[in-house]
């Protein structure tokens, strides 16, 4: 698998990523097979987060490294913290210079490993002080338990803001985009021609990374809405499933090996973060590095990301029906 550069830092990744939230829904034999699958792949980086199983994903991937010695040095991780939750739901963030290291220490007594690659905050908090975040970072870098730094869901104001306040220079974000969530992509790109996506045209988070050399991590890159599901067979998208389709069998690779490299299409060397728990399945998400759609492919499945009800609403505006 072809790798990238993250951002501006020394660490070669490869193209797809592996998110590993649901492992430590599978038994710790089946969590192990899919890392191993995945090396096999050739993905060597690996997502996580303090929240992910509340924190026991992190300890079935440790239990993984314990089990393999060698693979620590083969492979990037990455984990994250900010969100406070329950069982239910997020009652609270915190990006507190405490919690910062707190959080640090207890991802790498999970995994068993002495420092991470890169380590991200989950989501922008509206109590954020960027001088405290700026203490953590460089207490975290100096000791070594942190090569490299990022952020999670963060638009381009907060990225703007926290910059400003580090001495590390932030190498990724990590953000939802996918073949049926553009929102990222539309922000600069009016073809669909619709008012939603025609509102805003200045100040496009992705158009602002590219320009100070960060990689996006697209989260749930099947996903149509947060927690919407997935697209395929997906009855709201019946034009984009036809097009998936018609597509994979004319390249001889899986639906989802389409939609990984409708991403990967994109100039900006995003890096798809591939969330699935079944070995096969991540196989057949793998052949999606090994293809390359035309720019009448890659228009072509964007435009048929609209759904039926704002396939009317667009018929509506273009014929002038609902105006003044």
């Amino acid at each position: 698998m072809e790798k990238i550069l993250l951002g501006e830092s020394r660490l070669e990744a490869s193209r797809i990523a592996l998110g590993c939230m649901r492992i430590c829904r599978k038994t710790p034999e089946e969590a192990e097979r899919l890392i191993l699958t995945a090396v096999e792949e050739g993905i060597n980086y690996f997502d996580h987060a303090d929240v992910y199983g509340f924190g026991e994903s992190e300890r079935y991937f440790g239990r993984i490294l314990k089990e393999h010695p060698g693979l620590r040095e083969k492979i990037y991780l990455q984990s994250k913290c900010a969100l406070i939750r329950d069982q239910e739901k997020t009652l609270y963030l915190d990006t507190s210079k405490k919690h910062i290291l707190e959080s640090v220490d207890g991802a790498l007594s999970r995994l068993g490993v002495d420092y991470l690659d890169t380590f991200l905050l989950h989501h922008p908090d509206a109590l954020i002080e960027p001088e405290e975040v700026a203490e953590a970072f460089n207490l975290l870098q100096e000791s070594g338990k942190v090569r490299y730094f990022g952020v999670s869901n963060f638009k381009t104001m907060d990225l703007k803001f926290l910059q400003s306040q580090l001495s590390q220079k932030l190498i990724v974000n990590q953000m939802q985009l996918g073949i049926a969530h553009t929102e990222v992509i539309d922000a600069t790109n009016a073809i669909k021609l619709n008012d939603k996506d025609n509102l805003e045209h200045d100040g496009s988070v992705l158009t602002y990374m590219r320009m100070q050399h960060m990689t996006l991590q697209a989260w749930s890159p099947f996903q149509v809405r947060f927690y919407g599901g997935v697209f395929m067979n997906d009855p709201g998208y019946p034009l984009l499933n036809a097009a998936v389709q018609r597509i994979a069998r004319e390249k001889g690779v899986d639906v989802q090996a389409v939609a990984i490299a409708w991403i990967l299409r994109h100039p900006a060397k995003i890096q798809p973060m591939a969330g699935t728990t079944n070995p096969e399945r991540l196989k057949r998400i793998c052949q999606g590095s090994a293809i390359e759609l035309s720019r009448e492919e890659w228009y072509e499945l964007y435009r048929a990301t609209l759904t039926d009800e704002e396939r009317v609403q667009l018929g509506n505006s273009q014929s002038g029906e609902g105006k003044r």
